[in-house]
């Protein structure tokens, strides 16, 4: 039963689901504990609280898009390893996405209120690449996690150095991220050329500077 081939209809489904839970609901629990769990806690102003909340919540953001592209990718994928990578790398992403949303709220926040415009939008890119090509998909996700490290790079610079399990958190979600692209373009991912890439950054930063605010 388990093994049976899911019509068009169900994987909509399936896939409306995920969705709606990703964007409204808790995040599901990690399979790991959050890196922020052993790291130790200190008083921050005001400001600085604010501006981490800021980060975390564009990271976390960054992870409701993670989780489309992948979904969007695993429906339309052509060989079924291809599908398997993109539901396996989709699962080790929900623990990114719980620890961003855990730290969000212990720092007495909210997410994103565009999550799921944002969420909308990844999935389709995430569809039409795997509709394309396997090749393309791949290629996608490794361009895409080489922006998503590049923005976790700038945030440690960002974060306030007393903020040490944002800190913790961010680690963690590069180290995992620069696998996920090398793991990208080993199964066989198109290499993106530089202007495609720099054109995605500019597409990014409308996420980035919608979700720190909103």
């Amino acid at each position: 039963m388990n093994n049976r081939k899911l019509s068009v209809l169900d994987q909509f489904i399936t896939q409306l689901d995920h969705g709606l839970r990703t964007v409204l609901g808790d995040a599901p629990m990690p399979e790991r504990v959050s890196p922020a769990f052993e790291a130790q806690d200190s008083e921050l102003s005001d400001k600085d609280r604010d501006h981490a909340i800021g980060l975390m919540r564009v990271n976390h953001t960054g992870e409701v898009c993670a989780q489309a592209l992948y979904q969007g990718q695993a429906l339309t994928a052509k060989l079924p390893n291809v599908r398997e990578q993109m539901k396996e790398a989709a699962v080790e992403e929900i623990d990114h996405l719980a620890w961003c949303e855990e730290r969000i709220k212990d720092l007495g926040g909210r997410t994103s209120l565009l999550n799921p415009l944002f969420y909308a939008a990844s999935f389709g890119i995430g569809a039409g690449a795997g509709l394309i090509s396997d090749k393309l998909s791949l290629g996608f996700v490794a361009a895409t996690e080489d922006q998503v490290c590049s923005h976790l790079k700038t945030h440690l610079n960002q974060l306030p150095n007393e903020d040490l399990k944002s800190r913790a958190v961010v680690e963690e979600m590069l180290a995992d991220e620069e696998r996920h692209a090398q793991a990208a373009l080993d199964a066989g991912g198109y290499k993106f050329p530089s202007p495609v890439k720099k054109a995605m950054t500019l597409i990014s930063s409308v996420m980035t500077k919608g979700s720190y605010r909103i």
